[in-house]
């Protein structure tokens, strides 16, 4: 017997919650670029991937949907962050500004944002050479599986993942939303598009 397909009540209540979710990390993403422009070596942040970008729409991991092959808003469950830096040494500060940003957005909007889900992808300022991501972890190296791979804490709280490599268009300017810049000034008629409120 085949499995039943969702309603269209259903479905239109799992996109009505789609939009909202990415509302939410999208200000995570503001209270992060606030946060991480504070600290010295932070030269520029930018907000990429789906969070930055309008909902496409995708057969999702929910059961009843997936079996049924019926496509609904992506789901964001995490947002990505690029932050390019001019000193590594500035990488444990980063991370400590990173788990203050999501404690002042849950104090500050009520909004429940966990530290693992601000995605940080680490790059060389002047270079755009990818270096890494800031590790979730509170000591370096951790004892973990994950602090085995190769490169993985060369420099303290930069971790590596096995075999990734950073998408050669992922950072292209249309893909991304310039949340901070040291050298000019940042993209706020994208954002506010983004957010609704521009034309």
């Amino acid at each position: 017997m085949s499995a039943s397909k969702p309603s269209r009540r259903q479905i239109a209540e799992t996109n009505d919650a789609m939009l909202p979710r990415q509302q939410q990390f999208r200000l995570a993403a503001e209270f992060a670029a606030r946060a991480f422009a504070d600290v010295p070596g932070v030269e520029k942040v930018a907000l990429f991937g789906s969070v930055a970008q309008p909902l496409n729409e995708a057969v999702p991991r929910f059961r009843e949907f997936r079996r049924a092959g019926v496509a609904v808003l992506h789901e964001c469950k995490d947002l990505d962050i690029a932050v390019w830096l001019s000193d590594l040494a500035c990488v444990p500060v980063l991370r400590r500004a990173r788990g203050q940003c999501v404690n002042d957005l849950l104090r500050e909007r009520h909004v429940g944002v966990a530290h693992h889900q601000l995605d940080v992808f680490l790059l060389e300022h002047g270079t755009d050479r990818y270096l890494g991501r800031l590790c979730i972890f509170g000591t370096c190296p951790k004892g973990k599986s994950e602090c085995l791979v190769p490169g993985c804490g060369a420099t303290p709280f930069v971790r590596q993942h096995e075999g990734f490599v950073l998408a050669s268009d992922a950072l292209r300017p249309d893909r991304v939303v310039v949340l901070h810049d040291g050298a000019g000034p940042t993209q706020a008629t994208s954002w506010l598009t983004l957010n609704g409120n521009g034309s």
